[in-house]
């Protein structure tokens, strides 16, 4: 560790001469003069997994930047000097791309941030759009490789093309004067705004066409919206279009348990409508480039070198794929995870299973598996019942929810079991292996599949 910083840690001052003053390596590096605006937030990204660690000074930040690998960066403008923060910043983190959230700055300090913030957002709020800033960078990296392992077997992946339509943004609520004067900041920015009045006329349009984000007025009360969302998250094809809850009052709102119904941001009473529809736009564009990579990455489905059936990957382009991840994982000094799912043992599966319908239903569940992962991880499909996935910068334990929701939102869908029997659901035992320290990635899938369920 570098004896020159002068860091915070938590929001507690440290002065870093050489000892370890962390006992994680921190995911969010800090800038900031002091901690009166920023102390809590700090605090309460330290509890939610996300360790902070704080450079009083921008030379201090930039000599963390260089001794140690961080995910991301918040910067509070005041006593800096925006640009040349953000400048600086990004170049000392090169070649890996840094997020950043700025606290605090004009628009002239904001051209190049990657999200603006008038006041120090509610720390849940934080950590989830910290993470989404992160996933967004680990995605493009994850384009790059999956193009060359295509490319080694002789198929070209061609570009992302996130097309020339405007931002498609759906508003659903009741009308009212802040909710109308968000609409019309979008509309200015240059999307194209479809209203909803209702939570039936919202799913109305939600089938009918493609959406890059979804904002829910909060109105009198909140059930409305919840009922959206709560739709929303149940439905493979809505799944990954970010929601935005835009509160009317202050009220009693529990903002972490709104993020954890899979809201994306929440926007406060007293947020200015233009900075609402800014914070709605960085979450359109993001999913837009998310979903023409996935585009991309869906182009070569139909390539002899994925699975016929599911258009995953085969075992062969999954090991191929799976060296190369690990390769990135470790020159970036990032996570790397590996998931096996295994279709889990019960009656009506073993009766679908002699009759066939089984393996009829395969080829949906391989597309529900394709559209539940996000961009960045690589699903395969290793036998008949048994799928993988490769989880880059994500470690074992969040590695374990994204399979445990993926079979759970399978294990929603009924299938067709035959003439006079009732359908049947598909659920699955899960493996999960984190990559260790000198581990090739053959022992990491070995281990994963270990870790089924013993049956």
């Amino acid at each position: 560790m570098n004896p020159a910083w002068s860091i915070g840690v938590g929001g507690r001052a440290v002065q870093a001469m050489g000892e370890k003053c962390l006992d994680s390596d921190p995911r969010v590096l800090v800038v900031a003069v002091d901690d009166a605006l920023i102390g809590p937030l700090c605090e309460g990204l330290d509890q939610l997994g996300w360790p902070t660690m704080t450079a009083r000074t921008l030379d201090a930040a930039v000599l963390a930047l260089k001794d140690l690998s961080v995910d991301a960066a918040v910067v509070e403008t005041r006593g800096l000097e925006g640009q040349v923060v953000v400048a600086r910043l990004r170049e000392a983190a090169a070649p890996r791309y840094l997020p950043i959230l700025m606290i605090g700055g004009g628009e002239d300090e904001s051209g190049d941030v990657d999200l603006m913030m008038s006041s120090a957002p509610h720390p849940a709020q934080a950590a989830l759009r910290l993470e989404q800033l992160t996933r967004a960078g680990i995605a493009e990296e994850e384009f790059r490789l999956r193009q060359a392992t295509f490319a080694a077997h002789g198929v070209t992946l061609n570009a992302p093309d996130g097309g020339e339509t405007p931002l498609q943004i759906l508003t659903a609520g009741a009308a009212d004067r802040r909710f109308l004067a968000m609409s019309n900041a979008l509309s200015a920015a240059g999307a194209e705004v479809v209203a909803a009045p209702t939570p039936y006329t919202a799913f109305d349009y939600l089938h009918e066409r493609a959406f890059d984000a979804a904002v829910l007025w909060g109105g009198q009360e909140h059930a409305p919206a919840l009922s959206i969302a709560s739709g929303m998250k149940r439905n493979t094809r809505l799944y990954h279009i970010p929601l935005i809850l835009y509160l009317r009052g202050a009220g009693e709102v529990e903002l972490a348990d709104l993020f954890r119904r899979g809201f994306a941001d929440v926007a406060a009473a007293e947020t200015p409508e233009e900075e609402t529809a800014e914070r709605v736009l960085a979450l359109a564009r993001n999913h837009r480039r998310r979903q023409a990579i996935r585009c991309a990455l869906d182009s070569v489905r139909g390539s002899d070198l994925m699975d016929a059936a599911t258009g995953l990957f085969t075992r062969d382009l999954f090991a191929s794929h799976l060296a190369r991840v690990a390769e990135g994982a470790r020159s970036r000094n990032r996570a790397l995870s590996v998931c096996v799912l295994r279709v889990a043992e019960h009656e009506p599966v073993s009766q679908a299973r002699g009759g066939g319908w089984l393996d009829r239903a395969m080829p949906q569940i391989g597309a529900m598996v394709s559209r539940l992962v996000r961009v960045e991880d690589t699903a395969a499909r290793l036998g008949p019942e048994i799928f993988a996935l490769v989880l880059p910068a994500t470690g074992a334990k969040a590695a374990r929810l994204a399979a445990e929701r993926i079979s759970a939102v399978i294990a929603c869908t009924a299938f067709d079991a035959g003439k006079d029997r009732s359908p049947f659901v598909v659920e699955f035992d899960v493996g999960v292996a984190e990559m260790k320290d000198g581990e090739t990635p053959a022992a990491v899938l070995e281990r994963a599949s270990a870790d089924l369920p013993k049956n």
